[in-house]
């Protein structure tokens, strides 16, 4: 209940600091998928992708977020649990399910913006591949 609450518990001060310091160091974080990020990913995920070691993995240089784009989309509206592998080390926290706490919109956005973030470089996502 702890891991959901953080994903899901930030304040607003919090989200402006993480915002300034993201605008700071990765200059497409002015979009709409940077603020759903921000709000609802980055306490977990950090402001730079980097995640929060044994608990949470990294989005920058994560095959399953920069490859095939519907496995990024299933872990987004679905949430994952249990031991994941990223670049060698395991993580263990658990990532709670986006659909319907957040619009198809807001999910297209966000993911398009991890995809292309921290030197990511892959294609966005469209929204009919969200829905």
């Amino acid at each position: 209940a702890v891991l959901v609450a953080c994903a899901r518990g930030g304040n607003a001060a919090s989200a402006q600091a993480s915002a300034a310091a993201a605008a700071a160091n990765n200059p497409g974080s002015s979009s709409d998928g940077a603020t759903v990020y921000l709000t609802n990913c980055s306490s977990c995920h950090g402001v730079e992708g980097r995640g929060l070691q044994g608990m949470f993995p990294p989005l920058a240089g994560n095959v399953d977020v920069t490859g095939d784009p519907r496995r990024v989309i299933a872990i987004m509206e679905h949430g994952l649990q249990g031991s994941i592998v990223v670049n060698g080390a395991t993580y263990s926290g658990v990532m709670p399910g986006w659909k319907g706490q957040i619009s198809d919109d807001q999910m297209a956005a966000v993911i398009t913006y991890i995809r292309s973030a921290w030197r990511n470089r892959a294609s966005g996502v469209t929204l009919e591949q969200v829905r």
